[in-house]
């Protein structure tokens, strides 16, 4: 709490508690019908009212001095937790790629061909050039397929062994 609002708040708190004197005064004055205790008393009130009315607005600049530090604590504070929240991010991305390349390095496999593999491979591959120039020489000269469709009906048949001694119409 600011010390204006605390100062404020303070004084006219008393001031008013000090407006209850002149007040009794006044009223025991009204009693008797003596008018000029009735007077000095009134300008006791006044008195001790303008201070509280001052008093009080001390305070309510002190509030008002209140609220806008506390505004602008809360953005400090909101801007501090979005740089936190977005460190905190840059960090967990930074954990995740650093684990996918640790993932990516582990799943990935070398192989290493020795010299007599080197040379094999080499021969494989002008021996397979060699049979494709080839094949596509035959392809070329081939005639084209024609192919036909056959209606077959298929017949049940009985296991060799059962049909011993039995004759079978195999017409069609």
């Amino acid at each position: 709490m600011n010390t204006k609002t605390m100062e404020g708040l303070v004084g006219a708190g008393i001031n008013m508690e000090m407006v209850n004197t002149p007040f009794r005064v006044y009223k025991q004055a009204r009693l008797e019908g003596d008018t000029e205790t009735m007077e000095r008393s009134m300008g006791y009130m006044n008195d001790f009212s303008e201070k509280a009315e001052s008093y009080q607005t001390k305070a309510d600049e002190g509030m008002k001095e209140d609220a806008k530090e506390a505004r602008e604590k809360a953005e400090l504070e909101r801007k501090k937790a979005v740089e936190k929240r977005r460190q905190e991010r840059e960090d967990v991305e930074k954990k995740l790629e650093e684990n996918r390349a640790k993932t990516a390095e582990s799943k990935m496999d070398s192989v290493e061909i020795s010299e007599d593999g080197k040379m094999l491979q080499k021969e494989a591959a002008t021996e397979e050039t060699v049979d494709a120039e080839a094949s596509s020489k035959k392809t070329a000269a081939r005639e084209p397929v024609t192919y036909v469709k056959v209606d077959v009906d298929i017949v049940e048949t009985a296991p060799i062994k059962e049909m011993k001694g039995t004759s079978v119409d195999c017409s069609v």
